[in-house]
């Protein structure tokens, strides 16, 4: 089933067919690179999706950092790190934390797994254009390496107060964002908006 598409490049709207894997369709006008298909996208994309849900878990139930300074020894996790910001009455920045490391990583992780797990077997999904633009929408906001470029500058300032161990979530953390990188990056959307367009 063919769709139009505009060209991102010069705007002409053209009709793109459907594409074999590992090929690509260029505008008629300019030559850019209208669509691409993308090898086994679906399975890449739910294969990455439950590692990241099982990165994610990790990240948030063991410990992210250890202080050890005068023979006492202080982990911290995720939550505990948000609590703090909040107990400190910094309210916008605990918020802020708290919605870019862990519940828009987690609503970007699950939206993955509502899609991706029904188009598996050949089903759609029940409000599927809703969930996928959520996701769409949500993804930039998930700015997890930021959080994790502010934790390596702490570390780089702590280590002359204290000794720093880094624990187990902090790898799983910066694991996590390589893998939702590459879900998204490996997803055709075009596969998800054909679904829609059939089951129509």
């Amino acid at each position: 089933m063919s769709s139009l598409m505009a060209c991102h490049e010069c705007d002409l709207l053209q009709k793109v067919g459907p594409l074999p894997d590992r090929n690509f369709a260029r505008c008629a006008r300019c030559g850019a690179v209208l669509a691409q298909r993308k090898r086994n996208s679906l399975d890449r994309s739910l294969a990455l999706a439950l590692c990241g849900l099982i990165l994610f878990v990790i990240a948030n139930c063991f410990p992210f950092l250890a202080m050890k300074s005068g023979g006492l020894v202080q982990e911290t996790t995720l939550i505990s790190g948000v609590n703090g910001l909040f107990d400190q009455e910094m309210w916008i920045v605990g918020t802020l934390v708290l919605l870019t490391t862990v519940v828009l990583p987690l609503f970007e992780i699950l939206g993955m797994l509502y899609i991706l797990l029904p188009l598996k077997l050949n089903r759609v999904p029940w409000k599927l254009p809703l969930v996928f633009r959520l996701i769409q929408g949500a993804h930039p906001w998930a700015m997890m390496e930021v959080f994790m470029l502010g934790i390596l500058v702490s570390i780089v300032k702590l280590a002359k107060m204290a000794s720093i161990v880094p624990g187990t979530a902090i790898f799983a953390f910066g694991a996590l964002i390589f893998v939702l990188a590459a879900s998204s990056a490996c997803l055709d959307p075009r596969l998800v908006w054909e679904k829609v367009r059939f089951e129509r």
